[in-house]
């Protein structure tokens, strides 16, 4: 028994010293461990880094975003459970928002006509949080730009670039108010130029295809290029699982709309009268099997269908069976080139036509007239 107590008495004499000394050396007392250098994880470069260079993005952000403005809308529309079975009022107001961008420092903005179709209110807001009362100049559905102005001066203005010398692979900006987040910047590059079958039938828009991130909201606001002008508003996207495409009025197209609108408060779209198809050699051996009146040559181009009575076209002696060649000196190669073609004349100012009739090429000058409007 007494050996038992003295070995329980040295381990609790051990315990001591041991607890003595993690104490020292806890408050300092005792030696210090001595400090290893960390071990070395990188080189350093042999050169000197490179200088972080200018974000040609946040520069044309910079220039353009001040006049990028929220368009919000109040249009009434009908309510049909009101006025068949007296559920509610027989009108309600709903409420729409997209964007634009101001041209003229006295407050006239560029943005889509479905933006502003139908709308009792306009209400413009800028970026700094100044916000106006709109008025609604005029709208062009066939290529969905609309001119609003709001009573001010001094204000923000976007430079506009020239969309005629876009090429594929160009930096594309887009600025907006996608699902109401304000001055939202998204960028890409432009995908393709002269889209002319991207949005549906009756467009008169040979539009610029982008990959830069456009939502709804963003409709009417400026597509811009790295050097801050705009080369587009951007007006339409096609989704699909796994990505999507954005579209986009060229600005030369919309500037001059915004022209027309601005001067007589609608747009002009010339029209001649024709109906045309494209041709293939195919299509041109179908023909010729028939045994129709036409006989067209086996080739690609643009075959007249059908003159409407009482147009340019009739007056100016088209036929049917006739193959567009040139319009104004414009080589066109199927009816969307000569509807563009055509809709960049002037109504009343004579256009010339290349026609290939019966194997002969013959010019005729037709007198467009003005596109009849539809209610």
């Amino acid at each position: 028994m007494p050996t038992f107590i003295r070995w329980i008495g040295l381990a609790l004499i051990g315990t001591s010293l041991s607890s003595c000394g993690l104490i020292k050396s806890q408050l300092g007392l005792g030696p210090k461990p001595p400090q290893l250098a960390p071990p070395v994880v990188n080189d350093q470069p042999r050169s000197a880094p490179l200088q972080a260079r200018e974000n040609v993005i946040v520069k044309a952000v910079d220039r353009v975003g001040p006049a990028v403005v929220r368009i919000d809308v109040v249009k009434k529309v009908n309510n049909p459970l009101g006025g068949i079975f007296g559920i509610g009022p027989s009108t309600q107001r709903q409420q729409g928002q997209g964007s634009g961008f101001i041209t003229r420092s006295n407050g006239l903005i560029f943005t889509n006509e479905h933006v502003v179709r139908g709308a009792d209110q306009v209400a413009v807001t800028l970026p700094d949080g100044r916000s106006f009362k709109g008025k609604v100049l005029g709208g062009d559905p066939l290529t969905d730009v609309a001119v609003v102005k709001v009573v001010a001066e001094n204000l923000p203005v976007a430079s506009l670039g020239n969309s005629d010398d876009l090429k594929p692979g160009e930096w594309a900006i887009a600025i907006g108010n996608p699902f109401g987040l304000n001055n939202t910047v998204t960028a890409g590059i432009i995908s393709a130029v002269d889209r002319t079958n991207a949005v549906g039938e009756g467009q008169r828009v040979p539009y610029i295809q982008t990959d830069a991130a456009v939502n709804p909201g963003n409709s009417g606001g400026p597509l811009i290029n790295a050097a801050g002008q705009v080369i587009g508003i951007n007006t339409a996207i096609r989704t699909a699982p796994g990505g999507g495409l954005s579209f986009a009025v060229p600005v030369n197209l919309a500037k001059r709309i915004a022209q027309q609108i601005v001067s007589t408060g609608e747009a002009s779209h010339p029209f001649i009268g024709v109906q045309l198809r494209s041709l293939t050699p195919q299509l041109a051996r179908e023909i010729n099997a028939t045994g129709s009146s036409c006989n067209v040559p086996e080739l690609n181009g643009v075959l007249v269908v059908e003159v409407v009575p009482n147009t340019p076209a009739a007056e100016a002696d088209i036929r049917q069976c006739d193959l567009i060649l040139y319009v104004d000196g414009e080589s066109v190669q199927n009816p969307t080139e000569v509807q563009l073609a055509v809709d960049r004349g002037e109504v009343g100012q004579p256009m010339q036509l290349k026609l290939r009739r019966d194997g002969d090429e013959i010019s005729v000058e037709v007198l467009p007239k003005e596109l009849p409007r539809q209610n």
